[in-house]
């Protein structure tokens, strides 16, 4: 598997978009986005295809300039009070084969962000009746769940203050049920990102992490 890195002029353009986030200094700054940010970002993508197949097939590495694993740079100001087009940060998800549209499915992904970068995989935000069949699915299936929990998985995001309505108050699993989000979360310092072996390492982190991808996509019915 060939080692695929970053170079620092990626995290030197998001600072810099920070610092002039508008849409007259990226236009003038295309060219340094396309070289330092998007090909880099593309080739990195591409290269994942490999590993990311040793621990799923059902999960695409999409290179595509639009549409693909890479998340827009864009940002949706439709509703939001900051105004700034742009995301500082950039990112990629792997998504399930049967999801490549959805951002709130099954997954792998990883974060650079100057000091914020990280990995995680499982399910960020999922629907109303997907997060009832993963609750239905955890009653049903605890030792895998279990299993998954003693090798030290730690499962982060929102949770409800109480056990949702028609799950048991008591449940032995009641903790798990109240959960919102079901993802792990891998902080990456920028050296780490810009080393020779980051492939490698976001690879190992992925692997880490499949156990719950693994349940959560057999919990939607989905192939793994």
């Amino acid at each position: 598997m060939a080692d695929r890195s970053f170079n620092p002029t990626l995290f030197k353009f998001l600072r810099d978009l920070k610092a002039h986030n508008s849409t007259e200094w990226f236009q003038a700054n295309k060219e340094r986005f396309e070289d330092e940010v998007r090909a880099p970002l593309l080739g990195f993508i591409l290269a994942f295809a490999e590993p990311l197949a040793g621990i799923s097939r059902q999960f695409e590495a999409n290179p595509a300039r639009s549409g693909g694993s890479m998340f827009r740079l864009n940002r949706d100001t439709r509703f939001a009070l900051d105004k700034s087009p742009y995301k500082t940060n950039v990112g990629a998800q792997f998504r399930h084969q049967a999801c490549t549209k959805d951002v709130h499915a099954p997954g792998f992904y990883f974060h650079l962000e100057p000091g914020s970068c990280f990995v995680s995989t499982g399910l960020w935000h999922p629907d109303p009746a997907a997060l009832h069949k993963i609750r239905e699915y955890l009653i049903a299936h605890p030792k895998p769940w279990k299993a998954l929990r003693a090798k030290g998985i730690e499962v982060n995001g929102e949770a409800l203050k109480r056990v949702p309505a028609g799950f048991a108050a008591d449940h032995p699993l009641a903790e798990d049920l109240k959960l919102k989000d079901f993802y792990t979360h891998v902080p990456l310092t920028d050296r780490e990102v810009l080393a020779p072996d980051f492939l490698a390492r976001f690879t190992e982190a992925c692997r880490q992490g499949a156990p719950l991808v693994g349940f959560l996509t057999k919990a939607l019915e989905l192939p793994w």
